[in-house]
């Protein structure tokens, strides 16, 4: 990242007087905008890692009272991310991540194809079975090449269903296909001018390659602009895995994930550590088409290291989260402002392409921007959104009526003592535990679209005044100055009676 001057020789100042900041430690400095007017819309698109994108800069924190299949499906169809937590079985994660990735079937890659001379009643009892709410079906020959299509409305016609599928579907000629790589864009204009809601697509060799259905196609055409969605029209989805130990599963983990991933995040709570480096590589070995989003760290020097090594990603954070007592139980940890503007400017020119997510410390709306102005790519959230409709975890009442959720960290001894995720995450293998986190509760804040929005109105409101017009410019061009206790006094409401 270039960073202004100004902004490199603050934090320079800073480091001489051996001074960390952390986000109620500054404000962002505004900018004169005679020169230059603002867009219309703030364009608030990032990174999340190299090659998985975000609409908006907002991803959901692996905590097991954060971020299951849930709150994934809503924060990808906000144009956001969520990273799935590991605190479950491998076949339980592997049921969240396919949810996410099958939330919105833009281009279905390998249709159930049914043949030419099954009996209608063989195709029924197959739903029925499978429990499908479908019935639609490309039909093919005995050398798999598409003879038709054969769909509901089909099957209310005959009056006899022991004859073959053959002779109640749609013949291939009669039919509207396209070849293997058409966009889904393609294929919705294709779709809408032959009016037809299917649209097989076919190999070289006349075999099926895939199939959109217009239902699904036309809803990502409306939600486009605002889905977060890989090349096939699908929510992008993450899900955290541990690091590498005699009695962690990561790799075979990530195996029975990988189909429906776009990227992993290895989740520590010392990213640096031997055993990280270890699983960096062993992944980046084995899944090497698969983004690897590494942490916590909080020192440039071990962020440049990782990205030496193959991170895609970076995650920026040791003990700044409202739930986290890191810092307090250990002594270390890094205040959250320094530590990711350190991590940006060790990366430098030569990892410029590696994103840093700031995760955790994001107490107020304001904060956001500032994190930005740090020089994060994205920012993490645990209690902002732990208290939404699509956390994990049952709503309860309090004697005074009001209501909310439990929220803890992973490091909790709540949550140490229930998974071995949270013991893998923070090294806790023996018998004693060092609880690096507590549980609590947060209130209930209804659907997570009404917080997200909040966050996304708070950010653009931020960038209009600092006169950024996207990210990359809040990045690199917003300075900060520092603030005394008197001046955060003076940030809050003060000196009158809100009640």
């Amino acid at each position: 990242m270039k960073s202004s001057l100004e902004k490199v020789q603050f934090f320079e100042k800073m480091e001489e007087q051996g001074v960390a900041l952390t986000f109620d430690d500054v404000r962002l400095r505004t900018q004169s905008g005679s020169a230059t007017e603002l867009p219309k819309v703030i364009d608030i698109q990032s990174q999340f890692s190299r090659e998985v994108s975000l609409k908006v800069p907002f991803v959901s924190a692996a905590m097991d009272t954060v971020t299951g299949g849930d709150m994934a499906i809503e924060m990808a169809k906000l144009g956001g991310l969520g990273v799935i937590h590991s605190a479950m079985t491998i076949a339980e994660q592997r049921t969240e991540v396919r949810r996410v990735k099958k939330e919105v079937n833009g281009l279905i890659e390998e249709p159930i194809c049914v043949d030419q001379d099954s009996s209608l009643q063989s195709v029924l009892n197959m739903c029925f079975d499978r429990k499908f709410n479908f019935r639609t079906f490309p039909v093919v020959d005995g050398n798999r090449k598409l003879v038709g299509v054969i769909s509901g409305k089909d099957f209310e016609y005959p009056d006899d269903y022991s004859g073959p599928v053959s002779s109640a579907m749609t013949p291939v000629d009669s039919i509207v296909v396209a070849p293997t790589g058409t966009s889904i864009e393609d294929a919705y204009h294709k779709m809408q001018s032959a009016k037809k809601n299917t649209l097989p697509l076919l190999s070289e060799d006349g075999t099926v390659g895939g199939l959109y259905v217009f239902s699904d196609v036309s809803r990502i055409h409306r939600n486009i602009d605002h889905y977060n969605v890989d090349k096939n029209g699908q929510l992008i989805s993450a899900a955290a895995v541990s690091t590498i130990s005699p009695t962690s599963d990561t790799m075979e983990r990530i195996e029975a994930l990988e189909k429906y991933l776009d990227v992993v995040v290895l989740d520590t709570a010392d990213g640096d550590s031997f055993y990280a480096f270890r699983t960096l590589d062993q992944i980046k070995s084995t899944f090497s088409d698969l983004d690897i989003v590494v942490g916590n760290v909080s020192e440039g020097a071990s962020a440049r290291e990782l990205a030496e090594h193959g991170a895609d990603g970076i995650k920026v954070g040791q003990g700044p989260g409202s739930i986290c007592t890191t810092r307090r139980e250990t002594g270390i940890g890094m205040p959250q402002v320094t530590a990711v503007h350190d991590c940006v400017e060790a990366l430098g020119n030569d990892f410029a392409d590696v994103p840093v997510c700031a995760d955790g410390g994001i107490a107020q709306h304001g904060d956001i921007a500032i994190a930005f102005a740090a020089g994060a790519h994205s920012v993490m959230m645990g209690r902002m959104l732990a208290g939404t409709k699509e956390a994990p975890g049952e709503l309860f009442t309090r004697s005074d009526g009001s209501v909310w959720k439990r929220y803890r960290g992973m490091g909790s001894q709540e949550a140490l003592l229930e998974n071995a995720a949270s013991r893998e995450r923070y090294g806790a293998q023996g018998g004693v535990f060092l609880p690096e986190g507590i549980a609590a509760q947060v209130g209930y804040e209804g659907p997570a679209d009404g917080v997200l929005s909040l966050c996304i109105l708070a950010l653009r409101k931020s960038m209009r005044y600092v006169k950024a017009p996207d990210i990359i410019y809040l990045r690199e061009n917003t300075n900060l100055r520092r603030i005394t206790n008197a001046g955060l006094r003076e940030s809050h409401p003060h000196d009158v009676d809100s009640k």
